[in-house]
């Protein structure tokens, strides 16, 4: 049986935490999954997985063996990408992870600029507000508003965006417009929910704990509710800019210090990034340094 083949399938499995899972992404049976894992350990002669009717899990051995088949698949990628020139110009695919808000209202169009500069590139871009595993989910690159805690891995900050607190006006024509940041205590609000923690909100330095109304994970569904006078929410303000400007939605607390999230570029640290990688990056930072609308 052949060995790097079945380290491959293992990375796999790893990854999808299920053979039944594995065997149709890679479109075999369930059984072939399962016989050359089970060659593969006891060629290793130690167990990768526990194992049980609903799921698998990686045993400490498996976890360890694991970090080691990255190393070796990403050395054979390397040197795959060097007879292809992949290192050395922008052509393959390039896999991206991004929020949805910001994928489609402000990443699409620097997508485009760079695919029309570099005609033998395609993009793979998945749009997901949690945050991912770069090594696992076979990513390049992630954009997101904190710097990912994985391991292994490298940032480069692309833009800075200040948080809009907005209301409807029929909201506020019912409970009132809110003067001091104080006075959220008494609001509905509408909350996103991949925040830690959820409901406390930052303004002049202070933490504010707000009730939730509504919490949501999608970006376009926070901005939604509050355009339905469900409550008071908060966005970056290139989110509800369009609203603000025909009084959809109206923006509170215009003079209070507001919290400014960063924005990165994560990606894998290693010696041998793809130049469709680096050239990426590279065109975001000017891209996003010359654009003045956040």
């Amino acid at each position: 049986m052949d060995k790097l083949e079945c380290i491959k399938l293992f990375s796999y499995a790893a990854r999808l935490k299920s053979f039944t899972a594995t065997a149709n992404e890679l479109n075999m049976t369930q059984g072939a999954v399962s016989k050359k894992i089970a060659w593969l350990e006891k060629n290793l002669g130690f167990t990768l997985f526990h194992r049980n009717p609903r799921k698998i899990s990686l045993t400490n051995a498996g976890a360890e063996y694991l970090t080691f088949c990255h190393e070796l698949i990403e050395k054979m990628t390397i040197t795959e990408q060097q007879l292809k020139n992949e290192l050395s110009q922008v052509v393959g695919v390039l896999k991206i992870s991004a929020p949805s808000a910001f994928a489609t209202q402000r990443l699409a169009h620097p997508i485009k600029e760079f695919l029309r500069a570099n005609p033998e590139l395609k993009i793979d871009i998945s749009v997901n507000d949690r945050q991912i595993d770069l090594y696992n989910d076979d990513i390049d690159i992630a954009i997101r508003a904190s710097y990912l805690k994985d391991s292994g891995l490298k940032a480069k900050k692309i833009l800075n965006h200040e948080l809009c607190y907005f209301a409807s006006p029929d909201y506020l024509k019912v409970y009132g417009k809110p003067r001091y940041p104080d006075e959220l205590s008494i609001h509905a609000c509408i909350t996103y929910s991949l925040s830690n923690p959820s409901n406390a909100w930052y303004l002049n330095n202070e933490k504010f704990i707000v009730p939730e109304l509504v919490s949501s994970d999608s970006p376009e569904m926070i901005v939604k509710m509050a355009t339905l006078g469900c409550g008071i929410a908060a966005m970056p303000k290139w989110m509800v800019q369009e609203y603000l400007d025909c009084n959809q939605l109206i923006e509170l607390f215009k003079d209070d210090e507001k919290l400014s999230l960063p924005m990165y570029v994560v990606y894998k640290s290693s010696d041998y990034l793809p130049y469709r990688v680096r050239a990426f990056i590279d065109f975001l930072a000017d891209y996003f340094d010359s654009d003045i609308v956040i």
